[in-house]
């Protein structure tokens, strides 16, 4: 799968990059992808949990366990 690589300049507080590249142990680039990633993981979450109550599941546990 090819992905887009697309460059930015950006400006962020200089303690936060510096926390958030300690928390990763990774360079800045990397440091940045993975928290962009993160906030993607947060969105499908909250929509998963905007679900709740509006999908009917009917399971048979012990069928389903055999």
């Amino acid at each position: 799968m090819s992905v887009q690589i697309r460059k930015i300049t950006v400006n962020v507080p200089e303690h936060l990059i510096k926390m958030a590249t300690q928390a990763t142990g990774k360079g800045i680039t990397d440091t940045i992808v993975e928290g962009l990633q993160e906030l993607e993981k947060r969105e499908k979450r909250a929509a998963l949990r905007n679900l709740r109550g509006k999908i009917v599941l009917e399971l048979n546990l012990e069928k389903t366990r055999r």
